[in-house]
């Protein structure tokens, strides 16, 4: 057995040891882990993981390469990717690099060779906690110090969103949407335009005097990293914008419109991240299988005289997964219907989308 030449250390001085791939450097961030057995390509250029390092609990990965088209951002800004078996001998015709590769070229480090279950147990009993990938030679304590002295970063969405409008077009277009972009997939803009919509992308901070001027049949909310308290400009936008447009958010986008309408929003203990989370809808009694990436959710309790009705719960934990505004064409969920990767049960909620902006009062 070779030499160990890169280790993982938690803020409680716990060790998992590996080695290195992608770029070689240190990386200091939040630890969380999905469950999704493909999808690692869609899963790292997710701009949501930004400043978080992903355990991919399934143990073999890289071995289909990576493909120029299933990215969700063009410049991927996950925190590290921990892996038990890294394969980087891709069998795939439609590879165009390695993982490692693509990591090196994003200065994204890598770690493969750990005891994943291990570490997701760990995970899941102790919550998501910072830690550190470091050379092997790192001694603990000047791993913990360096922790304690880096500081947790609140401008995720400010890093990720884009710095201009840009636009998405489609053929023989029904509706004209506005993105706010706090991290939008690439994979919610293809499912906008498959269903008749030209998308035009702003950035988060763009005011809502703006978007009306722009003159959109719905505004969408976008999915995005951090904690949804830290983006208040999409909050106060959400709030002058309710009951003029259709309105419809995803993951961050259904947590910053609990916010704008009193609600509260929490950490959970570790999160929710895989392609396999059973959701209720409460208005068909359906279970959908859902995709989901989120740290924060929104406090059930705290929707009392919003406005805002629970439309959908996770069965494994009750948490909030779903509203709609009883006042207004505006509704959101905490998961992914657009997928990428994931099932495919939960995509009626952008054709949801379509029928408000096409006058439907009752979709």
């Amino acid at each position: 057995m070779k030499a160990f030449t890169k280790k993982i250390v938690l803020e409680n001085g716990r060790e998992f040891y590996g080695y290195g791939f992608g770029a070689d450097r240190e990386a200091i961030n939040e630890i969380v882990f999905n469950t999704s057995m493909v999808g690692y390509q869609e899963i790292m250029s997710d701009p949501s993981y930004t400043d978080q390092m992903v355990v991919m609990t399934y143990p073999l990965i890289g071995n289909y390469g990576i493909t120029d088209d299933d990215f969700e951002c063009k410049n991927p800004s996950i925190g590290a990717l921990i892996v038990y078996d890294y394969n980087d001998r891709p069998s795939n015709f439609r590879y165009t690099k390695t993982l490692s590769e693509l990591l090196e070229e994003n200065g994204i480090p890598g770690i493969y060779g750990v005891d994943t279950r291990r570490l997701t147990r760990s995970i899941r009993d102790f919550g998501s906690r910072r830690c550190i990938i470091t050379d092997i030679s790192t001694p603990v304590g000047e791993a913990l110090e360096i922790i304690k002295n880096t500081p947790v970063p609140h401008d995720a969405v400010t890093r990720v969103s884009c710095k201009k409008r840009w636009y998405s077009r489609t053929a023989n277009p029904q509706f004209n949407v506005v993105a706010l972009d706090c991290g939008i997939k690439l994979g919610i803009i293809r499912s906008l335009n498959r269903l008749g919509c030209n998308v035009t992308v702003v950035p988060y901070d763009t005011p809502a005097e703006e978007i009306e001027f722009m003159k959109p049949d719905g505004v969408f909310l976008s999915n995005g990293p951090g904690d949804p308290e830290d983006v208040t400009p999409v909050i106060e936008t959400v709030k002058k914008l309710r009951g003029k447009y259709p309105l419809f958010g995803i993951c961050l986008g259904h947590q910053m419109i609990s916010l704008a309408c009193g609600a509260e929003t929490y950490k959970l203990k570790f999160g929710h991240r895989g392609g396999n989370h059973p959701v209720k809808n409460l208005e068909t009694g359906k279970i959908e299988i859902t995709s989901q990436n989120h740290s924060y959710a929104v406090n059930e309790k705290s929707l009392e005289n919003t406005g805002l009705k629970v439309t959908h719960v996770n069965i494994l934990d009750n948490t909030v997964e779903g509203i709609r505004d009883e006042r207004s064409k505006m509704f959101s969920v905490q998961y992914h219907p657009e997928s990428a990767p994931g099932p495919q049960d939960s995509a009626y909620l952008f054709d949801k989308f379509i029928a408000l902006m096409g006058g439907n009062e009752d979709a």
